[in-house]
């Protein structure tokens, strides 16, 4: 039985630990594990690991966390792995003295069915978009980012009820699947890299606070996509009485003769919100300065001010 490849594994959230820890439960010579420096965080400012290195330490695994990927003790530490392999699972872009190095190459598992949904946010903007498929794409990277040759793909389904935090729970396990066939493929040299189709293919940017604003102005579908699209994280937002209500879970309901930006309320269990055709009904939400919670308990504790733009019926 020959040996298992050498592997660097380069990742950072959630995302990619399940990539990870199948490479570890098959058996796979993980070398080292790359990840971004320690980090302050929350009101104490305490170092947060990352949690791809939580895994690394729990299994025994060296780390490397190098601040700037050029460093010559990173390039230098690299190389003493004498890795066959460098997989790159929601990481940095890599300069090309990192990615060129191993002798079977560098490949990177996307969130999307390349070319579509090329950058940072591949999962938001799907669902934002309205598709009713994805998947996950691994592929040799390049100099260009995202646009490598492809190894292999999986669709995935968007069902109705997904939101951004649902599908990425599905695509991290389908990812890690996907991720393993490569790996054994690129062992048994049974790999067939294919060109990226040239096509115009719909970007993924990164999102900012500005993209999360709800525009009420816009027909009812594309609100409620935009709200599933950020939910949980970063959250879609709006207004109440020039507080801000990041909104988590909506139902699309008809509508009425209200002007669009227009809530309706019974102050009890309902509220809506008058978009450009139809209405959307808010299940729940989070106003500034509080806690996630239903609209029953929205509704129980806040009193909408006197000039407020809502009708209580």
């Amino acid at each position: 039985m020959s040996e298992k490849l050498k592997i660097v594994f380069m990742g950072t959230p959630g995302f990619a630990v399940d990539s990870l820890d199948i490479l570890v439960r098959e058996g796979y010579d993980i070398r080292a594990v790359v990840t971004t420096p320690d980090k302050p965080a929350g009101r104490g400012q305490k170092l947060k690991i990352s949690e791809v290195k939580d895994y690394a330490i729990k299994n025994d695994l060296p780390v490397l966390q190098p601040d700037k990927l050029r460093d010559e003790g990173f390039i230098q530490a690299l190389k003493d792995t004498k890795a066959d392999l460098f997989i790159v699972v929601a990481f940095r872009m890599l300069p090309e003295v990192v990615w060129s190095m191993p002798e079977r190459g560098t490949f990177n598992l996307h969130a999307s069915l390349l070319p579509q949904y090329r950058g940072a946010a591949p999962i938001n903007w799907a669902i934002m978009n309205g598709e009713k498929q994805t998947g996950v794409t691994t592929f040799f990277i390049e100099h260009k980012i995202d646009t490598g040759d492809i190894l292999f793909n999986q669709v995935v389904d968007i069902e109705p009820e997904d939101n951004a935090s649902s599908l990425h729970d599905k695509l991290k396990k389908v990812g890690a699947k996907v991720v393993l066939k490569t790996v054994q493929s690129i062992e048994s040299g049974n790999i067939s890299p294919q060109k990226q189709p040239n096509i115009e293919a719909l970007p993924a940017p990164k999102i900012f606070k500005e993209d999360c604003l709800l525009d009420f102005n816009q027909e009812v579908v594309r609100v409620h996509n935009k709200v599933r699209g950020l939910s949980e994280y970063p959250a879609a937002f709006a207004y109440i009485d020039d507080k801000v209500i990041k909104v988590f879970h909506t139902k699309i309901i008809d509508g009425n003769s209200s002007i669009p930006g227009t809530f309706k309320t019974d102050g009890k269990t309902f509220l809506s919100v008058k978009c450009a055709d139809k209405s959307l009904e808010i299940l729940s939400l989070q106003i500034e300065g509080k806690r996630r919670m239903s609209i029953e308990d929205f509704l129980r504790g806040y009193r909408f001010s006197s000039n407020s733009k809502v009708k209580i019926i």
